[in-house]
């Protein structure tokens, strides 16, 4: 094994990414060679004085890039770089925005990192629409989208309604997905250095657009209940954030539901301090949770985003924003100039699907699959300390001593599974481990489920055996 210890430059890019970065010019310049083995993880995150997952997550990047392998039961060997003058250039800046999933994910692997909707049959049904709109709209359909048809904000409205709340149809705004309206939304309501607040767990995507659009990012404390509301009020008041996103129900990842209290709370501190709110509602249409929205509490302070993409069909990329009613205008325009205008085809369709019942068949057909394939994964996983939602389409596994999330998730690759580490879901850089991993079952069939599920149950119970392979 080398001695050698690497010396990140300073810079702004992620440690992990500098890290990586540093190993890669040792080998440039000679001082690793071809075979040279990398200090085990654990030792070499004690000697730079970071956390294992730091160091995890640098080893990641390095076999990424193709520089390293590692060799189950060894370790992680330098591998020879003499035949790689073909390969692309890597772009650290793309890398750095890209979060710990490889930017083209490889084929032939079990994709237990997506939430997509589960195959229910939906694309005959939405190949039918898709065809009644070209035949009945052919002139809209050759041109641009310059307009509004009031019917795409009432199937909108009637989309994200639920639990006695229901938008204004003209405050609702229609987009290419909740990821869209959300980023809308963030650039539509602050500026530049701004900062806009994210559980220290969330859908990262999204803040790391927010990064990349220069504002700053600010991690609020989360628990078991989902965003602390003490620690949110304490932001505002110190940091004076512009706008926060949160998902009160099935927390992404931690399937945290807030209770009506907190959301209150949440609610008048936002009121208070001038902070607009996002609430990310995908996952809680999906759920039989009766907790009022967060919408009820701050009505004229909420955003709330929806879209078709976890019950109906990712691919149709339709979604939807309900704004307070003055500002549905601001995050129309907003939306037209990020993302060039809205697909008519698609708009409309998603419109169809919703206003004709076919949505919301399909939704409660998705909940139903999704509860089935719940129970095959409930009883792989029995015993094991995870946290689960039965119409959710993933699950929250705490990982035994000594997994850590990034080597959990490099061993699982290994097998042709992909899974999320806990770092995905990081906002921010911290210290702090959850030692968690989020593991999807919405991609294939009952049967790849069962089979995928009860590997990584083995390697979950394969204890330091297989620890020490992945170090």
């Amino acid at each position: 094994m080398t001695s050698f210890l690497p010396s990140p430059l300073d810079g702004h890019s992620p440690y992990y990414v500098r890290l990586a970065d540093a190993f890669e010019a040792a080998m440039a310049d000679g001082r690793l060679s071809p075979g040279d083995k990398l200090p085990p993880q654990r030792h070499l995150a004690f000697d730079l004085g970071v956390t294992v997952g730091t160091v995890g997550r640098a080893y990641a990047l390095l076999r990424e890039r193709g520089l390293v392998s590692g060799e189950i039961g060894r370790g992680t060997y330098v591998l020879d770089q003499r035949h790689a003058a073909d390969q692309p250039p890597r772009d650290s800046f793309a890398l750095a925005y890209t979060g710990t999933r490889p930017i083209d994910s490889p084929s032939g692997k079990l994709r237990f990192d997506t939430t997509a909707a589960p195959d229910i049959g939906q694309s005959e049904r939405i190949g039918a629409t898709l065809a009644d709109v070209a035949r009945d709209m052919s002139i809209e359909v050759a041109s641009y989208s310059r307009s509004t048809p009031p019917h795409w904000r009432t199937a909108g409205a009637r989309w994200l309604s639920r639990n006695g709340w229901a938008p204004d149809a003209e405050a609702v705004v229609p987009s290419h997905g909740a990821f869209s309206a959300a980023l809308s939304v963030i650039t539509a309501m602050s500026a530049p250095g701004d900062r806009i607040v994210f559980e220290k767990l969330t859908y990262s995507p999204i803040a790391r657009s927010a990064r990349l659009a220069g504002r700053r990012t600010v991690g609020v404390e989360i628990d078991s209940g989902g965003m602390v509301p003490e620690d949110f009020e304490r932001i505002c008041a110190q940091q004076h954030p512009k706008l926060a996103f949160l998902m009160p129900t099935l927390h992404n990842p931690t399937l945290a539901i807030l209770s009506e209290d907190r959301r209150r709370q949440i609610a008048n501190i936002a009121q208070r301090y001038g902070v607009w709110l996002i609430e990310d509602d995908l996952y809680g249409s999906m759920s039989d949770d009766a907790t009022p929205l967060v919408a009820e509490f701050a009505p004229d302070r909420t955003f709330v985003v929806g879209s078709l993409s976890k019950c109906v069909a990712a691919g149709l990329r339709v979604g939807w924003v309900a704004c307070p009613s003055h500002l549905a205008q601001r995050i129309t325009v907003t939306h037209r100039l990020l993302t060039g205008g809205i697909s008519f085809v698609l708009a409309e369709a998603g419109a169809r699907l919703v206003l004709s019942g076919t949505a919301e068949e399909l939704r409660r057909r998705s909940m139903a699959e999704i509860e089935a394939r719940h129970r095959i994964v409930s009883e792989i996983l029995a015993g094991a300390d995870v946290t689960t939602h039965r119409f959710a389409p993933f699950v929250w596994l705490k990982l035994p001593d000594p997994w850590l999330s990034g080597t959990f998730k490099a061993a699982a690759a290994r097998r042709d599974i992909l899974i999320d580490d806990e770092d995905e879901y990081k906002p921010e850089r911290m210290e702090h481990n959850y030692y968690r991993a989020r593991i999807s079952y919405s991609s294939g069939d009952r049967a790849t489920i069962a089979n995928g599920m009860t590997e990584l149950r083995r390697l979950l119970d394969s204890g330091m055996a297989g620890y020490d392979g992945e170090t």
